[in-house]
């Protein structure tokens, strides 16, 4: 549907955007402006504590400096809602009063039919629900209570109804109430036979009813208890209404939930689902029928930014895990990841609910493992790597899953955790097959010191392994500079943005840096609420000594210095992944344009580590030179990499 010109702009002035925000979020009042028409939230988008998502109202925009979400008013309602963007206008509009210009013939004869299948849903389920009460219900309300262990109050919850065996009833209760037979079937609740016989799809089936985003009923899922039915769960067919695989079980109140702050699980099933909610895990959902498809994540990814996925321990839980595994690996953005938790002994989270209650569920989904564990298990475990061929074997294998990461970034950090996994499998089969035995004292042999390593060697960065070192420094003095000169904040947060960092501690940093840019006491601030790590920042020599540090009045100073840490920074993991990426190019000699390619890479390296008068106390001697020369480097925005 097509709007006129200028109906978007006056309903965008006739809304104000905290007021649509303001209904999901609580605004931090210490934080916000109200008088000013700035405001500061969590973000409803992200699960987090800080108040790092930013309402304009001035400009009619907001933006979350932790997930990057934003947009205006009528992007706002379209993501917080799962609406589309004219489901979108057509509720802000409403809001305002305004009247939706006429849509053509074609689509409102399209909306008033929908309208209508919604309808022969509403009818089908009241009838349903109805029916639970009765007699025929009386072996589904058994099942329910003493199997399922769901009182009378938790059918209502859920709308839970039954199909009795008379597979006419549903037909006749909808006729009795005007309803055609076309949009009977249309609606997916009755079914035509070879004959022309229309019949209830559901007969003999406790029924759940399914609604999408907006908790509009779309179709149904039912149970038999027959233990010879051909399928134990039905779900309706393909819809008008209902694309089974655009949409989950439980989504809105999931949804709400997760905003609150309850992660969101993903189950396999109604019942699981249905479990779990009551057992206080409200934000469950489940796909309806079929594997997770990648519609069915982006909706996933949009409740949460890190859903479990909690699945059953037998042989077809762990075969949906790993579907699940390959479908993602393309899909996997910056902040968006998944977790995976294992039930055990082959039970389901009902199962395991009944059993042992909700806290034996919290322990597992306490235990879930990053998706990176569940992708090594699935290609070491069982498998005998003994031997140079199976080692290479494998390594194949895993440079084939890094190459379906489109995500630069990740890519590397999966590289960099695939690494270490293997390397701890490698030493430790490398131990079983020659032992360590300790022979007699020689001279000049090494060994360790008495009591061991030193404190301050143990704590160091070489020996925790973080990354390169001069790298992780250098992240350290940026976000100290910025910590001790806020008044820079805004004019580096887009490359504070873009920092891939390395160091414990560095991310969180980063996010109270980006959410307290307009605090002159950022410092006091992030001292309270993270004083371990801003300890652990401020006390390593090189951030100590570096001068921004040591000149905290000298706003200028540190800008300069900022920019050289910054296009330093660039230049060195600029040069390492042209070495990383040419090492993998490489099929026997390397061509001309590797070496060109790692020529220029290390000339760009050479060319930013020449201005090198900042890293000691002072600034050398001739401070106008070396100024106007930084002072490019911040025009250039040199630290921002080119695209070839």
């Amino acid at each position: 549907m097509s709007l006129p010109n200028g109906f978007l702009d006056e309903l965008r002035t006739r809304v104000t955007l905290s007021s649509i925000v303001g209904k999901k979020v609580t605004w931090d009042m210490r934080k916000s402006n109200m008088a000013k028409g700035d405001f500061w939230a969590p973000c409803p988008f992200h699960q987090e504590k800080s108040a790092s998502f930013h309402v304009d109202d001035r400009k009619g925009f907001y933006y979350c400096f932790g997930c990057h979400a934003k947009g205006d008013a009528v992007t706002f309602v379209k993501e917080a809602e799962n609406l589309s963007f004219i489901e979108a206008v057509e509720s802000l509009a409403r809001e305002a009063g305004m009247t939706m210009p006429a849509r053509d013939p074609r689509a409102a004869e399209q909306a008033d039919r929908r309208t209508l299948l919604a309808q022969v849903m509403d009818e089908a389920v009241k009838f349903y629900r109805l029916q639970l009460k009765t007699g025929a219900g009386a072996e589904a309300r058994k099942y329910l209570s003493q199997k399922r262990r769901l009182n009378e109050q938790a059918w209502d919850r859920w709308d839970i109804g039954w199909s009795p065996d008379n597979a006419q009833a549903i037909v006749d209760h909808l006729q009795a109430k005007g309803i055609a037979p076309d949009l009977m079937t249309a609606s997916g609740v009755v079914a035509k036979s070879d004959s022309g016989r229309m019949y209830d799809r559901f007969h003999a089936r406790i029924i759940f009813p399914i609604r999408d985003g907006r908790g509009r009923l779309i179709s149904l899922g039912g149970r038999s208890l027959d233990p010879n039915a051909r399928a134990k769960y039905l779900n309706g067919p393909e819809t008008e209404l209902f694309d089974k695989g655009r949409n989950l079980f439980n989504q809105s109140p999931a949804r709400d939930a997760a905003g609150k702050g309850k992660p969101l699980i993903v189950a396999e099933g109604y019942m699981d689902v249905i479990a779990l909610s009551e057992a206080g895990f409200t934000a469950a959902v489940a796909p309806l029928g079929t594997a997770v498809t990648e519609d069915q994540l982006r909706l996933i990814w949009r409740i949460s930014d890190e859903p479990i996925i909690a699945l059953d321990g037998d042989t077809a839980g762990i075969r949906a895990a790993q579907r699940v595994i390959d479908l993602s690996l393309p899909m996997l953005e910056a902040g968006k990841g998944l977790r995976f938790a294992i039930l055990p002994g082959g039970m389901d989270p009902d199962d395991l609910i009944k059993a042992q209650g909700a806290p034996a569920m919290q322990a597992v989904l306490d235990q879930a493992k990053p998706m990176v564990h569940l992708l090594w298990q699935r290609e070491t475990e069982g498998r005998s790597i003994d031997s140079p061929e199976r080692r290479a074997a494998l390594d194949k294998i895993l440079r084939g899953h890094l190459a379906r990461i489109a995500d630069p970034s990740i890519r590397n950090h999966y590289a960099d955790a695939i690494k270490r996994l293997r390397a701890e499998l490698f030493c430790t089969n490398a131990q079983a097959y020659r032992p360590f035995q300790p022979g007699p004292f020689r001279p000049g042999r090494k060994f360790a010191p008495p009591g061991g390593a030193l404190a301050s060697t143990r704590s160091s960065l070489l020996a925790q392994g973080q990354g390169p070192v001069e790298e992780t420094l250098r992240e350290a003095v940026i976000l100290a500079t910025l910590i001790l000169h806020p008044a820079l904040i805004h004019r580096f947060s887009s490359a504070l943005e873009r920092l891939d960092l390395t160091g414990d501690d560095h991310d969180t940093l980063r996010q109270m840096i980006l959410a307290g840019a307009d605090l002159p006491d950022l410092h006091a601030k992030i001292q309270v609420s993270a004083p371990h790590a801003l300890d652990a920042l401020m006390t390593r020599p090189h951030v100590a000594i570096a001068p921004p540090v040591r000149n905290i009045a000298d706003d200028d100073l540190a800008a300069l210095c900022l920019a050289e840490e910054l296009a330093k920074l660039e230049a060195r993991r600029g040069a390492r992944r042209e070495i990383e990426d040419a090492m993998e190019d490489m099929d026997g000699l390397p061509d001309e344009g590797l070496t060109w390619r790692l020529t220029q890479a290390a000339e760009a390296r050479h060319r930013s580590e020449k201005t090198g008068p900042t890293d000691s106390a002072d600034l050398g001697e001739d401070r106008a030179a070396l100024s106007r020369h930084l002072q490019s480097l911040i025009d250039s925005q040199v630290w921002v990499k080119k695209t070839r």
